[in-house]
């Protein structure tokens, strides 16, 4: 037996178009009163007024409704769900991009970091399945914990699979998307930086935890503190190499990455410098839409030896009266530099 009182559903939408809430007739409804009702209920705003003045003139009169229009009926590809949830999404965003670009930007910044992070992975067979215990784990001379991992930035270039190195060359490409979130709007671009920024401090807590013993969380703050040092550390030395040039660079590299070894490889760090170059490039021409999307993959530097084995056209290049002179003020300002720190002394 039908109810005689209205749904929750239908009382909204008879609100949102202005119809006075009417009790739901019994099953013998005349026709032309269900047709008028039914005209009410359109799925456009054009035709939902159209059916609402039709519905009232037709009670009215109480006639039959053949002089008003039928309403039309919505194009098949309106019914695709798949299509209809992403034009929502759409409208929702345009109308609030404010209060969605953040749930946006955490979603994508994931995919960004562990992106980010993959390259540089490792971790400590000696730990699975056991609780951590310092004796059971190798260490390197500096007392850190000596992990196993593969990949150019281990196998190719050396460096040691310890956390401080996870961290540098997951530092080093989250700066990469660091630089490209700069060109977004002002509004948006916050929200990127700080999300990335916070996946990777997730990712650093599981990781002290889960291989290295620290269980205690007042020491992983203490860790995070430090870390977050590192990272404003890393940004600036890395934003200061971009306007001085490929040796600025290459120092923040050798300082952060290779921990100021004086015995580096220098054309390992040159490759470095221009892996940074050339993927700063590249995501320079990337669409905003794919940036977003979180589908952007780097290679490892180790493609880049190609091009550091290239003989540079400026060393076979002769000096000119410009460079003469630019030398000459350089070392009068380095011996007045000696000469102030002589009289300081």
């Amino acid at each position: 037996m039908a109810s005689q009182k209205p749904c929750a559903a239908c009382l909204r939408l008879l609100r949102r178009n202005n119809v006075a809430p009417r009790t739901l007739q019994s099953p013998s409804i005349s026709s032309s009163r269900a047709a008028s009702s039914l005209r009410a209920f359109s799925t456009t705003l054009s035709n939902r007024n159209a059916g609402s003045s039709s519905s009232t003139s037709t009670s009215s009169s109480n006639s039959s409704s053949a002089d008003s229009s039928p309403v039309k009926p919505l194009p098949k590809s309106a019914y695709s769900s798949a299509g209809t949830t992403t034009r929502l999404a759409q409208e929702v965003r345009r109308r609030a991009g404010g209060t969605t670009e953040t749930y946006v930007a955490y979603g994508a910044t994931k995919a960004l970091f562990t992106e980010c992070a993959r390259h540089a992975d490792y971790n400590i067979p000696q730990l699975k399945g056991k609780t951590y215990r310092t004796e059971d784990v190798p260490k390197t001379a500096a007392g850190e914990d000596l992990g196993v991992g593969t990949g150019w930035w281990y196998e190719s270039l050396g460096l040691q699979p310890t956390f401080n190195t996870w961290a540098q060359i997951t530092f080093l490409n989250m700066y990469l998307f660091t630089v490209r979130f700069r060109c977004f709007h002002p509004s948006h671009a916050q929200a990127w930086h700080q999300h990335l920024l916070d996946h990777f401090f997730y990712a650093a807590e599981d990781r002290m935890a889960d291989q290295h013993g620290l269980y205690s969380r007042g020491i992983r703050n203490k860790y995070l503190k430090d870390l977050f040092v590192q990272w404003r550390g890393a940004v600036a030395g890395y934003d200061e190499g971009l306007v001085k040039g490929d040796a600025v660079v290459a120092t923040a590299i050798w300082r952060n990455i290779f921990k100021a070894d004086p015995e580096v490889d220098w054309t390992r760090v040159a490759q470095v410098v221009s892996y940074l170059r050339r993927v700063l490039k590249g995501l320079d021409g990337l669409p905003d839409d794919m940036v977003v999307s979180g589908k952007v993959r780097f290679t490892n530097p180790g493609k880049e030896d190609v091009v550091v084995a290239k003989e540079s056209a400026g060393i076979k290049a002769p000096f000119t009266r410009e460079d003469d002179e630019a030398a000459k003020v350089t070392i009068e300002e380095m011996a007045k530099q000696k000469e102030e720190e002589k009289r300081k002394r």
